[in-house]
């Protein structure tokens, strides 16, 4: 782009966070309805859900850069670029792709300075907790339905805060159906903590507990399964700072 994008409609909640962090807001004219602004500032159209949008609606705002996130939203993507629409759509999989794309929005929108500070703040919240005596076996349930492992970067948050991601090979996989695991698999592995996000809706820690054969897990025993909010960490942007935070307080709080 010739010059920075003055009109941006953001489809994924942490894109539209990160802007009205660095204090781009202003530039932003639509959002996905998963994202809620802060109090006090200026509310903006909703025209998407995660993976459907008011393609209409989007046009009808003029903008000059639409901003996507991963494949589900790939199919999105190429129908605004068809329609005419200059499209950024992100992958960021690993703590390390969503720093630097955090740092592309921040030069993109001419607020560098901003998003450094930012970026720094970031890293040192990320940081890893000081080595532990014991690091406790960890089951993180993005979906429950088929049940499907932690993304990348959530089995990266589980290992700084002192726990150990019982399936670390699956990280890895970029699309949530190569992270498929079954019953079994999560029996074997027997965690000692078992915490969920299921995108989007309640997490029923009685649903879990009451699994074939999950009565003889460790975490089930224990009663130690726990619900994070998905706004906290599922969501690739500067909110993972909390999920971390509370990652850190149940594994410390629970571990064995």
């Amino acid at each position: 782009m010739t010059r920075p994008p003055r009109r941006i409609v953001c489809l994924s909640a942490e894109a539209a966070d990160w802007l009205w962090r660095i204090r781009a807001w202003d530039d932003v004219v639509g959002i996905t309805a998963y994202f809620t602004p802060p109090s006090g500032a200026p509310p903006k159209p909703r025209v998407s859900s995660f993976s459907t949008a008011r393609f209409d609606e989007i046009i009808a705002l003029e903008p000059d850069l639409v901003i996507t996130f991963s494949d589900v939203q790939a199919s999105l993507s190429a129908e605004l670029i068809k329609r005419g629409l200059s499209v950024l759509a992100t992958n960021q999989r690993t703590l390390t792709e969503i720093e630097a794309t955090l740092a592309l929005l921040g030069r993109m929108v001419h607020r560098e300075r901003e998003a450094e500070k930012l970026l720094h703040e970031f890293r040192e919240r990320l940081a890893p907790v000081e080595r532990v005596a014991v690091r406790p076996r960890v089951y993180f349930e993005e979906w429950n339905d088929p049940l499907i492992s932690g993304i990348g970067w959530v089995g990266e948050l589980i290992e700084r805060a002192g726990g150990d991601d019982i399936f670390p090979d699956l990280r890895t996989r970029r699309a949530a159906p190569e992270r498929v695991v079954t019953s079994e698999d999560v029996c074997r592995a027997n965690p000692q903590i078992i915490l969920a996000s299921w995108c989007g809706k309640p997490v029923h820690a009685h649903e879990i507990a009451a699994r074939p054969g999950w009565d003889q897990i460790a975490a089930v025993r224990s009663n130690r399964i726990h619900e994070i909010p998905g706004d906290d960490i599922l969501q690739p942007g500067f909110r993972l700072v909390h999920g971390y935070e509370r990652l850190k307080r149940i594994i410390a709080a629970e571990a064995p």
